[in-house]
């Protein structure tokens, strides 16, 4: 069954936009400095520099806007440090999770009831009428004006701070890691004074992943294809395949490595049936994004590519939100690398 027709050009305009790498491409990694007051006793205030940018919080916000941009690292990470009661509004959700009731928790946030724009997010005027005092995009992309949304200094006009996730600044997730995934942890309990909750966490995610690492050690990396279930992008049958990102990250934490990592340049590999057709694939990860049933894709590509290892030995495995920039990156490499190394656990 194929995702509904909005959620699908949302999603494939958001990662058509991601692939383009369109920002500036100067190097943002300062992103983490914090301020000397924020030893103070409170907690506040606190100024992270995101995006060269130097943001402020005299205390933690209360009114919280998440933007779409076709991602759920920003609200999964809020409701992973029990900040849930704080959005106002959340445009964020892939309809599952590998995180028991995560998809459930999402769904009951509330929207702010915004009439969305083209571009499936808060156009200027409804964000403004919502009166945040904290909004977060996924990229630069949400706060650009020419796309209708409320530029990084309006927000600042009417007391709202505004944040950009990592590797967002210059819109090209391609360089992303699992390091910005704590990163975006980090950030988050900085600015609502939960560093504790955040730090334990990502303490939690490390040594999950170090273990998993440490048991497929020394095995042959088996070559993997990930891709989108029923979702076409571009102007070939295999617009969807992921060539580089954070997903090149677990897939080598988990002892494997991408197939089709040469295949592009940008996150995004638009490639045809032919090429995928002569291309070993050993292994295939689907991401479902609001697809009930990704397993009935991956089955239909075994169909269609039966000369593939993968096909033969039936080695798949679906997953969505853990893939992804967020809290949950451990799950995924758990699942990965019991995929590629049953022997090994």
């Amino acid at each position: 069954m194929s995702m509904n027709r909005p959620a699908a050009a949302a999603l494939a305009a958001a990662l058509c936009l991601l692939t383009a790498a369109c920002g500036s491409s100067s190097d943002n990694r300062a992103s983490d400095t914090t301020t000397e007051a924020a030893a103070s006793k409170t907690g506040y205030p606190v100024t992270l520099d995101n995006c060269g940018q130097k943001e402020t919080f005299e205390k933690a916000p209360s009114r919280v806007v998440v933007m779409n941009g076709a991602s759920v690292a920003e609200v999964s990470t809020l409701l992973a440090l029990g900040l849930g009661d704080r959005i106002v509004a959340n445009q964020q959700g892939y309809g599952r999770s590998e995180v028991p009731g995560r998809a459930a928790a999402i769904k009951k946030l509330p929207t702010g009831n915004v009439k969305l724009n083209d571009a499936y997010d808060v156009p200027r005027e409804a964000m403004l009428g919502l009166r945040p005092d904290l909004v977060l995009s996924v990229t630069t992309y949400g706060f650009d004006q020419k796309n209708g949304f409320a530029t990084r200094e309006q927000l600042k006009q009417v007391g709202a701070g505004s944040y950009v996730s990592p590797q967002g600044c210059d819109d090209d997730p391609s360089k992303m890691t699992v390091a910005d995934s704590y990163r975006l942890l980090r950030d988050m309990g900085k600015i609502f004074n939960v560093s504790g909750r955040a730090e334990k966490l990502i303490a939690a995610s490390e040594k999950s992943i170090a273990a998993v690492s440490e048991q497929v050690k020394g095995e042959k990396k088996p070559k993997v294809m990930v891709l989108f279930s029923n979702m076409s992008m571009g102007s070939n049958d295999f617009s969807s395949v992921v060539a580089h990102g954070i997903i090149n990250d677990i897939l080598a934490k988990a002892g494997g490595a991408n197939t089709f990592e040469d295949a592009s340049k940008t996150t995004f590999a638009d490639l045809s049936k032919e090429k995928v057709a002569a291309t070993d694939v050993d292994a295939l990860v689907v991401i479902a994004y609001n697809d009930p049933d990704p397993a009935a894709y991956a089955k239909k590509l075994f169909k269609e590519f039966p000369q593939w290892p993968a096909a033969k030995n039936n080695t798949y495995v679906t997953l969505s939100d853990s893939m992804y920039l967020g809290p949950s990156n451990d799950l995924a490499v758990q699942k990965v690398a019991k995929m590629l190394h049953p022997d090994a656990f």
